[in-house]
């Protein structure tokens, strides 16, 4: 492992600020998911909202991605490529991924959609990824180890009768779009690094209905899908550890105190 960034104050601040667009900018994209409109109109309304407020959409040309956004309804679990082609449906989920980068800070956070009336199955996978998400969270404070933030994520998914996807994690984030530590949403108790005031990162559980495994898309080598087409759900925030606990710095609806 590498070493994992200790943020100074003035960084800090620059990566609440890239947080809170990012999360305003989900808040954005809401209105536009409903029935008939496609993934890339979605993802071309983001990017001129990013590009209004002074700031650039992180993903677009990292490592060759065509888009602003990752755009990934049902069975797709992460990394969505918008098309005129995905059309949304009534009863999709769709999880919208959004990275901003503001005065050269970034911004990570994601969360999931529905489209019109979703079956109570969806609305289920949904509430247990929300649920997970708490949960890791929870666990962001001085002195834990990282391995903690999987371990409660990959218990109360189980319990549930759900998987965690184990081929993607959360990541340090701040400086660079991807920085370590790689946080783990499957893993042992009291493992990893030490979490330590001025550590930044995401925690971003993705559950499946089915088997954990992904199947990435051979033509886009980017789209990952659940393996045996089942549905997938997501939620991600950017996670400062405090002197004393967390600040979520992605929550622009108060949903976590900061402690």
């Amino acid at each position: 492992m590498g070493k994992i960034i200790i943020k100074t104050p003035e960084q800090i601040e620059g990566i609440r600020k890239s947080s809170r667009l990012a999360a305003q900018t989900l808040d954005f994209a809401e209105q536009f998911v409903k029935a008939g409109v496609t993934t890339e109109f979605i993802d071309d309304k983001v990017e001129e909202f990013i590009l209004s407020n002074n700031a650039i959409p992180a993903p677009k040309g990292y490592h060759g991605f065509p888009k602003a956004t990752c755009i990934s309804p049902n069975n797709v679990i992460c990394h969505g490529i918008p098309s005129r082609n995905t059309i949304l449906k009534d009863g999709d989920i769709i999880n919208i991924d959004i990275t901003t980068i503001l005065d050269g800070y970034y911004g990570d956070t994601s969360r999931m959609f529905t489209v019109g009336e979703v079956s109570p199955a969806s609305e289920n996978l949904i509430e247990t990824t929300f649920h997970c998400l708490d949960l890791g969270i929870e666990q962001v404070k001085p002195g834990n180890r990282f391995g903690n933030i999987g371990f409660v994520i990959n218990r109360y998914a189980k319990a549930k009768g759900y998987s965690v996807v184990y081929e993607f994690c959360g990541h340090g984030v701040g400086i660079e779009f991807h920085e370590e530590p790689q946080v783990d949403h499957a893993s042992r108790r009291n493992t990893g690094a030490t979490m330590k005031p001025g550590m930044i990162f995401t925690i971003e559980p993705m559950i499946n209905q089915g088997k954990p495994k992904a199947n990435i898309d051979k033509s886009d080598g980017w789209t990952a899908r659940t393996s045996d087409n089942k549905l997938s759900a997501q939620f991600e925030h950017t996670i400062l550890v405090t002197e004393t606990g967390h600040e979520v710095l992605t929550d622009i609806h108060e949903e976590y105190p900061v402690t």
